[in-house]
């Protein structure tokens, strides 16, 4: 079975401005006599890869634990683009989909008018710590994700061609939370 791990390690990825930076720091320590080892987390719900549940932008959406597995865990595509995905862009995007998941290698994000057209789908990701421009975030995740289309963000597809996978993207169950860190995982097809 051939598995990629497409998550970004937790206190070495890229941090989305404005958001703290995730640390660990001991508790416990072997080395200085205690019986065990234990540290302590710290970390913004948006650190590293991660799932953006509704309620990040819709305020009475479904928090993380809401977020029905079957959205996160199934086929899905893999494309490549660059730069900023526009409505037309989205024609040659959407007709290899399966099962309305799809996962954009490359650094691009996603415009205002192109949400629209990509509101179908159970789930978007991408490589970025956003799925949209700065001057976008609001507006294209708050359509997205009144539509139920929830974002994976801050992927390291670098590794996988552009394709068909099987994707296991379970969010940790973070009650009330709005987003939560992710191991996305995905599977070659040939080998499932």
């Amino acid at each position: 079975m051939i598995i990629h791990d497409i998550s970004r390690g937790l206190l070495a990825s890229p941090v989305y401005p404005g958001d703290p930076t995730p640390s660990l720091q001991k508790q416990k320590d072997m080395a200085f006599g205690d019986l065990y080892n234990l540290t302590a987390l710290s970390l913004s719900s948006h650190n590293g890869t991660h799932l953006d549940a509704p309620l990040h932008f819709v305020p009475d959406g479904a928090d993380i634990p809401a977020v029905p597995l079957t959205q996160v865990v199934g086929e899905c595509t893999v494309a490549e683009f660059s730069g900023a995905i526009l409505a037309t862009d989205v024609e040659d995007l959407l007709p290899s989909v399966k099962d309305r998941r799809l996962l954009i290698k490359g650094e691009a994000w996603v415009t205002p008018s192109a949400a629209y057209l990509l509101s179908d789908l159970q789930l978007l990701g991408t490589e970025q710590t956003s799925i949209a421009p700065p001057e976008h975030t609001a507006s294209v995740h708050r359509h997205l994700l009144a539509e139920n289309t929830v974002l994976l963000e801050n992927l390291d597809l670098s590794g996988v061609k552009p394709g068909t996978y099987f994707l296991v993207a379970a969010p940790l169950k973070v009650e009330g939370a709005e987003g939560a860190p992710v191991r996305a995982l995905l599977f070659e097809k040939e080998t499932w």
